[in-house]
């Protein structure tokens, strides 16, 4: 007995040191937990290869320190980064970008100022055009400087056409341009293009104005697009395609990239971020060059000119702001830049970087050198972007042939005042003056949210208090308990975020207000009320949502029929069937619009081929593009429409169908008597959701017509509301417009459901 009792004491003493080692090892686990640091970024492919090296080298020699890196395009970052920040005081510890970033989040107050963190000798190792200084403060080190566009040519195709050099002049670009310009299969159809470019683009378009003469804004920030210089290189742009022929009618960023990716263009105007990957090209043998000078002014194109670099998140503080700053001085180093600029030919920012052999003997760094150094620096205030959304509408005008080059030359400068006026609306609000409106808000909203919480009481509390009648207690309380976790998610991604939008519609919430907006009453309802373009775009919607569904509703019932009647292979019909609604939207809606291409899309090749049509230009004019997005948005709204409808027919029992045929009714009254009475409750409350879903579906709109191109007349309610909030940061003029599109959406939506008695059965 007593060895078996010592055996089961040495059973125990052994028992208790693994769950003693255990908890040391968990402990230990727990004291080694490693700190995350965030860093959001745009880079393109080749440069986020280089990133996640440098990143991987950094943690090899910081193992406390995990760094999670998150990619996002241009305008996407800079967009998450503001919600993030603005709101929430969240977002990334590090946020890498263009300088042209900075005055909109210093506006914002969510980037911290970095010259504390940097002695002045440490600074002097920079080039200080790398160095981004706004309103006296440091907010931004860059690791490499450029951001600019450039000439890159293909010389391959250059030496098929006996040249061998570079265009040295604009009238040596044209004429370069159409020897390059060469249909090979004599079809009528231009396989290789002298020149591809985003022309579409007023960023693009910059070089070609600052030729000329012209700038964006003057010392004091104002606008100056009204002028003659303005004019002269509209037209020189649009000769460039319409005239001489050497650009493609459609040239977006992609279709440029591509094209002379794939040797089907002899030269491209593009930026230092892409030139990494046209060298790897086995279709291309990569020249760069200078912009050629314009010989009728004598100056050179002047790209604009921006440094990329790293933002530091505001709410730092203590150990983990002082790891940040580690990280980014790690990632602007000298040996981080000549990683990035030995492999991807960048400017680096560090002066010493530049004189290291390899990079300064480097052919390309030393053309885009030249070409920085003809370049102007980009405005990094906030203006600028109310400058853009001016620009794009009348360049694009002018392109389309919707107007003259001087018609959009005033037009372009009309705007970009109203727009810079409305960037800094709602500063003028007295802060200390009383406001009977704002009282009046501010009570509602009290009284909604006792209201709310004497519902929630009722629906929640109450129920685990009392139980449910006629249910036990405890049943009672555990069905509460789980649809519990289900309404506090709504709550929080639903009912907060409406009540909060609604309570933003009242203030002056803006780019200059953003923290510390105040309630302002009805203005901001005033104003878009009194807006004409919420006229124009919502009649725009009414055509675009009637269109759209009701071509749901037909052909939707009318495969709904077919697929009713037994068919061979109807199986495989039907998932062919679904696909388009199965496929994400936006892949849908980009490949419609390479589609809808006037030179190699595919419903032109099909127009040309099977109808003998001549080429649409789908996407360059606006009411073709508006019919675009419309086809699209048909394509993926069909196969909804078709499986609800499905539902509803196989629901009606065969035996009123029989009966009605021995009455001798014919097929026609059969559908109309039998088929949509019964399909009605099914059908109703499926096109009250599709009335809602593509009032409100931004996604086809947006991505078939490039961001509402041509010339912002492709829009719909809610992506010009978009538009407003995000291109121009009007928070409180976008949180009213929207809540408008919500009432009228609610009020349709209750008054479409009680006429048609959708919520009675049909028999």
């Amino acid at each position: 007995m007593k060895r078996k009792n010592d055996q089961s004491l040495g059973l125990l003493l052994s028992t208790l040191q693994i769950l003693l080692l255990i908890i040391m090892m968990t402990g230990s686990l727990w004291s080694a937990e490693k700190t995350t640091l965030h860093l959001w970024h745009p880079m393109p492919s080749p440069s986020r290869a280089v990133l996640h090296e440098l990143i991987a080298e950094y943690e090899s020699t910081h193992p406390d320190i995990n760094v999670h890196l998150l990619y996002k395009e241009n305008e996407e970052v800079r967009m998450a980064y503001m919600s993030a920040t603005a709101f929430t005081e969240g977002g990334p510890d590090l946020l890498y970008g263009p300088s042209d970033f900075t005055g909109a989040l210093v506006e914002m107050d969510i980037i911290k100022p970095l010259e504390e963190f940097f002695t002045e000798a440490e600074l002097q190792e920079f080039d200080p055009k790398g160095l981004t200084w706004y309103e006296g403060h440091l907010y931004q080190i860059g690791d490499e400087l450029g951001n600019h566009l450039a000439l890159v040519y293909n010389k391959r195709l250059f030496a098929e056409v006996g040249l061998d050099r570079p265009p040295e002049t604009l009238q040596e670009l044209i004429e370069f341009g159409k020897k390059l310009t060469i249909d090979k299969n004599g079809d009528g159809i231009v396989d290789q293009y002298g020149l591809v470019w985003n022309f579409t683009e007023p960023f693009f378009f910059m070089p070609f104005y600052a030729s000329y003469g012209g700038w964006v804004m003057d010392e004091d920030q104002n606008p100056t697009l009204g002028n003659e210089a303005a004019v002269k290189a509209f037209k020189f742009v649009r000769d460039m395609r319409d005239v001489h022929g050497i650009i493609p009618a459609e040239c977006d960023y992609d279709i440029a990239d591509s094209k002379f990716n794939t040797g089907a263009a002899g030269m491209l105007i593009n930026g230092a971020w892409s030139w990494a990957k046209y060298m790897e090209s086995p279709h291309v043998d990569f020249g760069l060059a200078v912009l050629p000078i314009n010989e009728e002014t004598g100056l050179y194109p002047a790209p604009m000119i921006a440094t990329k670099g790293y933002y530091l998140n505001p709410y730092l503080e203590g150990e983990r702001e002082t790891q940040v700053v580690e990280l980014m001085k790690f990632l602007t180093s000298a040996e981080a830049q000549f990683k990035y600029a030995s492999r991807l030919a960048t400017i680096p920012t560090r002066l010493e970087v530049r004189e290291r052999p390899q990079i300064a003997e480097d052919p390309i760094i030393r053309t885009s050198i030249e070409q920085v150094s003809r370049g102007k620096a980009m405005p990094i205030s906030p203006q600028m972007r109310a400058i853009w959304d001016a620009m794009r509408p009348a360049y694009q005008n002018v392109l389309g042939g919707s107007m003259s080059p001087e018609e959009g030359v005033a037009f372009q400068q009309e705007v970009a005042l109203q727009k810079v006026a409305e960037l800094f609306e709602g500063q003028d609000v007295d802060a200390d003056a009383i406001n009977i409106t704002a009282i009046l808000v501010y009570l509602a909203g009290i009284a909604l949210a006792v209201w709310a919480l004497y519902k929630l009481f009722i629906a929640f509390i109450l129920p685990l208090i009392r139980g449910v009648p006629g249910v036990q207690v405890k049943e009672s309380r555990f069905g509460v308990l789980m649809v519990a976790p289900a309404a506090i998610f709504i709550f929080g991604v639903v009912v907060y975020p409406f009540f909060y939008n609604l309570v933003i519609s009242f203030s002056n919430m803006g780019l200059t207000t953003v923290n510390d907006w105040r309630i302002i009453g009805l203005s901001q309802y005033g104003k878009v009320l009194t807006d004409n373009q919420f006229y124009y775009f919502f009649m725009k919607t009414i055509i675009w949502t009637v269109v759209n569904v009701s071509l749901h509703v037909v052909f939707g019932v009318m495969l709904a029929m077919l697929l009713n009647r037994p068919l061979p292979g109807k199986g495989i019909i039907r998932v062919l069937l679904i696909l388009p609604w199965a496929v994400p939207s936006y892949i849908t809606a980009l490949t419609w619009r390479g589609m809808f291409n006037i030179d190699y899309g595919a419903v032109n090749i099909i127009l040309k081929n099977v109808f003998g049509m001549e080429p649409i230009s789908w996407l360059i004019d606006p009411t073709n593009a508006f019919i675009a997005a419309i086809i699209t948005n048909v394509w993926l709204g069909i196969p909804f429409m078709m499986i609800i409808a499905l539902g509803g027919l196989q629901s009606i029992p065969q035996e009123l169908y029989e009966a009605a045929s021995i009455d001798g009714a014919s097929p026609w009254h059969q559908f109309k008597k039998i088929t949509l009475p019964l399909l009605r409750p099914v059908m109703v409350p499926a096109i009250t959701l599709g009335i809602v879903w593509t009032f409100n579906n931004i996604n086809v709109v947006w991505l078939v017509s490039n961001g509402g191109q041509p010339g912002d007349q492709t829009h719909i309610l809610v992506s010009f509301v978009y538009r407003a909030a995000f291109n121009l940061y009007r928070y409180g003029y976008a949180a009213a417009f929207s809540f408008m599109i919500f009432l009228m959406l609610a009020l349709f939506s209750v008054k479409f459901m009680q006429k048609n008695k959708a919520t009675e059965t049909a028999y």
